[in-house]
């Protein structure tokens, strides 16, 4: 997975050992390796999720080294504020499949471009989206 790209968010009405493994089931599917480090907060659902699922995983539960999967929910979280909460866990997950690949198209990673090359690569972004989506390029 590449830094800075938003990872999969999966919305469960529980967050028990089973939920916390099937989670894991989902990520570890998406990606063709298995991670070498996992980085969880400090749930206590995840430890045993994770010697199940990944036991040849070195598990750190530290509250600094996550900061790059929570910040990549903060928009998920800005939004949700915005639209007073979802009605349903389904509807949430729904939104959610479908901002996860949109969000990361119009966030090119700012850190390795210019501040010319990042104007150029999100006006890119954004004609490659009106086109896809059949609207007027201005």
């Amino acid at each position: 997975m590449e830094p800075g790209t938003s990872l999969r968010i999966l919305v469960q009405s529980r967050l028990d050992q089973h939920a916390a493994e099937r989670f894991l089931r989902q990520v570890i599917d998406g990606v063709s390796y298995e991670p070498r480090v996992v980085i969880t907060d400090k749930l206590a659902s995840y430890p045993p999720a994770i010697r199940q699922v990944l036991p040849n995983v070195d598990h750190r539960r530290h509250k600094g080294l996550n900061n790059r999967a929570e910040n990549s929910h903060l928009p998920v979280r800005k939004r949700e504020r915005v639209m007073q909460r979802f009605k349903s866990t389904e509807h949430f997950q729904t939104f959610l499949s479908v901002f996860g690949p949109i969000g990361n198209h119009f966030r090119p990673r700012r850190h390795r471009l210019s501040a010319s090359q990042y104007r150029l690569t999100r006006a890119e972004r954004l004609a490659t989206w009106r086109q896809g989506a059949g609207l007027h390029i201005r």
